[in-house]
């Protein structure tokens, strides 16, 4: 197979000019997630020296994310898309001055003003974050989801892998007023990138329903409609038994044998799996089996899962969890694709926020399970059982919901937001 056959296609970012604006506006913003992922818990440290505030921080901006998802949903299929990203990416600009200056006053830095910061952070912060996943496909057309998708996930793994990185060696170096600071001016300037896009509205559906039926009519439609709720279904079963990441201290310890350092290079693993994944991904574009292959690729993360809980040395589970990494992504891109093609313009915001939020719920619950798990019977029968019930949860979707299996990512999407396509 040539290597243009399986590079990552980047003609959205060649051919769409408002997608490049969309594509950059996400990667900063994700970049900025990353600088303050390190500083809030570390700067709540320093400050108390007290685990468990840097928990309550953690948490009131994870509730006030969710929260901030599940209205940008409704709000991005009620209004200009636009609008909403520039609102989102103003408050971020707003919250990272904040910190930015809370570091330079007298006193400070004041405990209140972090709390308030990370919860307007999370919560109109994610506004931006919807209205972009909801405005993506109407931006480069049905033909390029797959490549978008793809190109979504690579931004999402280069600010998860390197903003922290980063964001820890400007705090070491210069503190974190300037860490504050440099967030705060790339949220700035994404900002005025932004409002440079045309009118993003949503099409016509029920955006001036009432907000309970709108809720409710965005409900309905991925419950009923026979891809996208088995697509949710299966994104569920994923992240609720295949995150063997909260087990990778014991493991290491008690199986491998090993210290900090080896924990630390199988936490990496995934994310190199995934920035694989990614630069590898132009062959999902020209494939039209998307719905059958799907659950495959998730039955795979499935199996590198158990193959985890099986492995005898460092360098055997370091290479499972790049295999888990690259089938995510692989997943991602796919799933992607589907969701989009098959959710109509006007229901976009209320699915995508339904997606997001499913993904911090499932990975939290994930972790809680097997964390449980683990007491009882151990981590090696804990993580392989997860993998187990990955790989039986494929199946049953496969079987139980031959509307995804016949899914394509250039079909037809339901006829209207009123209009599901029933399994």
């Amino acid at each position: 197979m040539r290597l243009a056959h399986i590079a990552i296609d980047l003609s959205p970012l060649r051919d769409v000019p408002a997608f490049r604006i969309v594509f950059t506006a996400r990667l900063v913003s994700l970049f900025g997630i990353g600088f303050t992922m390190v500083a809030l818990p570390l700067q709540v440290y320093a400050i108390t020296g007290s685990s468990f505030m840097v928990a309550t921080v953690a948490a009131a901006a994870g509730v006030s994310t969710f929260c901030g998802t599940l209205a940008g949903g409704l709000l991005a299929d009620r209004m200009d898309r636009r609008t909403l990203m520039v609102i989102g990416r103003a408050a971020g600009t707003a919250a990272f001055a904040a910190l930015a200056v809370n570091c330079a006053v007298p006193g400070g830095p004041y405990l209140a003003v972090i709390y308030g910061a990370a919860v307007v952070n999370g919560l109109i912060g994610a506004f931006s974050a919807v209205a972009l996943q909801a405005a993506a496909p109407g931006l480069v057309g049905k033909d390029r989801l797959a490549a978008t998708g793809a190109l979504i996930a690579l931004t999402t793994q280069l600010g998860s892998v390197l903003a922290p990185a980063l964001g820890g060696v400007i705090i070491a170096a210069w503190g974190f007023g300037v860490n504050y600071t440099v967030t705060a001016a790339a949220s700035a300037l994404t900002t005025v990138v932004v409002a440079r896009l045309p009118p993003l509205r949503p099409g016509a559906g029920d955006g001036k329903a009432p907000i309970a039926a709108a809720i409710r009519s965005g409900l309905g439609f991925a419950a009923r409609h026979r891809v996208v709720g088995p697509l949710l279904l299966l994104g569920f079963a994923q992240l609720l038994f295949a995150t063997p990441q909260v087990l990778i201290p014991q493991f290491t310890a008690e199986v491998l044998g090993g210290g900090e350092g080896t924990a630390g290079l199988l936490y990496t693993a995934p994310a190199v799996g995934a920035v694989l994944g990614s630069l590898t991904s132009g062959w999902t574009g020209r494939v039209h089996y998307h719905g059958a292959l799907l659950p495959v690729v998730v039955a795979v993360c499935g199996t590198a899962v158990a193959g985890f809980g099986l492995s005898p040395w460092p360098a055997a589970a370091f290479a499972v969890l790049v295999v888990l990494g690259f089938a995510e992504v692989t997943e991602e891109i796919l799933r992607y694709s589907l969701l989009q093609a098959h959710t109509p313009d006007p229901l976009r915001g209320r699915v995508n926020s339904l997606w997001t939020a499913q993904a911090t719920v499932g990975t939290s619950l994930g972790a809680m399970t097997l964390g449980a798990l683990a007491p009882l019977v151990g981590p090696v029968a804990a993580i392989v059982a997860g993998g187990a019930l990955t790989v039986a949860s494929a199946a049953a979707v496969a079987a139980l919901f031959p509307g995804l299996r016949a899914a394509w990512p250039s079909g037809e999407a339901a006829a209207g937001a009123g209009e599901p396509e029933r399994r």
